[in-house]
């Protein structure tokens, strides 16, 4: 038994009815999307609790793709039957984090096209489950390479949550939607020239960003102490999301074109070859260790910090040179739960989060582990609140391989250091929280270039095969633009955002 696929497209009405149903299937009663469809990667301490309001994770259900032939519709994805493993497909996706997730559904919204996405876990278990969920603009810098992207990206998120509104549904509920406004916070005067510089090209490039004085800083963040010189750049309009929220939502986007056989998902099948044509040496398919998928149109690579890995699984043998150093960077989240010592009114980091991002490299120039400076964690003090109130403190970045176990050392630093711009903090045991506190590692996928610039690009030399791979901390917020990016590649449309930074 084989795949066929199904190029007809529903009219946008239909398919935005059957989408708004398929959706509201699966609320509870108070209408909070249930978040089973997401088992994200969450290391949580032996001792915690787990909130009332907490939705227990599950893998994701599978998804019907149609069978040629009569007989009922063969389950893709966790729970496989018997019969062939072998399917045809135009687009196969390796990698089910929010990248590959975003472009899966932009292929599926915007073309006929059919898209299996293929993953060694679930969605969400690796860096995008373990993030905060923030896609503030306020620490980005206009006119550097990722400024374009990440506008546009910030346009596109927009849009969806405008969209969720249309339909009816509540943005907040359905993707963690939250307006919070976002601040830079600085303690020196050196810190405040950099961050009026900041504002100043911020108001030129059109976002409505101010400075704050010590004073105004205390109307806006009572708790937030920054001595007498202390400022912030602030964009009072800036909002988040909630990344397994939004993950479950587009899950649900992708898998309603499942009914017509367009769409498959292939779980729990880690990538073992590809399949290149002795001809011309393109890909022709994508072995897992399950199944074999053919694909049409295109292969795309975009796996996260192991994307370097299968990049170089796939050109093995091959006459084509591409460097993809994209190494795993680990970082620690301290979720609190029922925190009541202070109210937090926005999100906020501290100005040398802007260089944290880049922090932590040596000077070695080897691919391997050893060209890193190991346990050299960066700590850098964020801030912000959930969707259901809980406090999340950050942030910490560190190369230790691909180690995701919690490291309490770093736990206490980054408490430490969130004590120093929140004196309340030093008040309170934080052994004593242990009860209901939460630690999320996750592994960012980091390009070992200057910038780290993620990669969005065919790949030279080797028709339909094209990486989305190295957007580091930054996944949640250039998703979009990265999806809409790598579709009209594949399309050959015109490209909205200029591609040259991000080419390999």
């Amino acid at each position: 038994m084989s795949f066929t696929h199904s190029h007809s497209s529903l009219p946008l009405t239909t398919a935005a009815s059957v989408l708004k149903t398929a959706l509201n299937s699966d609320r509870d009663p108070n209408g909070v999307v249930q978040a089973r469809l997401c088992a994200y990667y969450s290391c949580t301490v032996k001792n915690a609790t787990i909130s009332s309001n907490s939705k227990s994770l599950t893998p994701p259900t599978c998804v019907q793709a149609r069978a040629s032939g009569s007989g009922p519709s063969l389950a893709v994805g966790l729970d496989r039957v018997s019969g062939s493993n072998t399917h045809t497909f135009d687009v196969v996706i390796v990698g089910a984090g929010i990248i590959g997730l975003t472009i899966a559904r932009q292929f599926l919204l915007g073309s006929n096209l059919s898209v299996a996405i293929v993953d060694a876990a679930v969605p969400c278990a690796g860096a995008t489950g373990a993030g905060q969920g923030y896609i503030w603009r306020v620490h980005k810098s206009p006119g550097t390479e990722k400024w374009e992207l990440a506008m546009r990206s910030h346009h596109l998120w927009e849009a969806m949550a405008e969209s969720v509104q249309n339909q009816g549904m509540d943005p907040l509920q359905t993707l963690g939607w939250k307006k919070t406004g976002s601040m830079l916070v600085g303690r020196t005067a050196d810190d405040c020239s950099v961050l009026k510089k900041k504002v100043e090209k911020l108001v030129e490039a059109g976002l409505g960003a101010q400075f704050l004085s010590r004073d105004e800083l205390r109307v806006e963040e009572p708790a937030l102490e920054l001595g007498e010189e202390g400022g912030a750049a602030f964009m009072p309009d800036d909002c988040q999301i909630d990344a397994q929220r939004a993950v479950v939502f587009i899950e649900k986007v992708n898998r309603s074109f499942g009914a017509e056989g367009r769409y498959a998902e292939f779980y729990h099948e880690p990538v073992t070859s590809f399949l290149r044509s002795e001809s011309n040496g393109g890909i022709e398919a994508v072995q897992t260790s399950k199944s074999t998928l053919h694909v049409n149109k295109a292969v795309i690579i975009a796996a996260g910090c192991w994307s370097g890995s299968v990049m170089h699984d796939l050109i093995r043998d091959a006459q084509i040179k591409l460097d993809l150093p994209v190494k795993p960077r680990k970082g620690h989240l301290l979720i609190l739960e029922n925190f009541k010592s202070f109210n937090l009114n926005h999100g906020l980091m501290e100005a040398a989060y802007v260089n944290h991002e880049s922090a932590v490299l040596s000077s070695a120039t080897s691919d391997s582990e050893a060209g890193f400076v190991a346990n050299n964690a960066s700590i850098s003090m964020t801030a912000t609140t959930d969707t259901t109130g809980r406090l999340v403190l950050g942030s910490s970045r560190e190369i230790v391989g691909f180690n995701t176990e919690i490291d309490e050392s770093i736990v206490g630093r980054i408490w430490e250091r969130a004590g120093e711009f929140f004196p309340v903090l030093k008040k309170e045991s934080l052994q004593e929280l242990s009860k209901t506190r939460e630690i999320r590692v996750g592994l960012r996928p980091y390009n070992c270039v200057p910038g780290g610039k993620p990669v969005i690009t065919p790949v030279p030399g080797l028709s339909k095969a094209f990486v989305a791979a190295g957007h580091e901390g930054e996944g949640l917020s250039l998703a979009m633009g990265t999806a809409e990016m790598i579709y009209d590649m594949v399309l050959e449309n015109p490209l909205k955002v200029n591609p040259e930074p991000f080419s390999a």
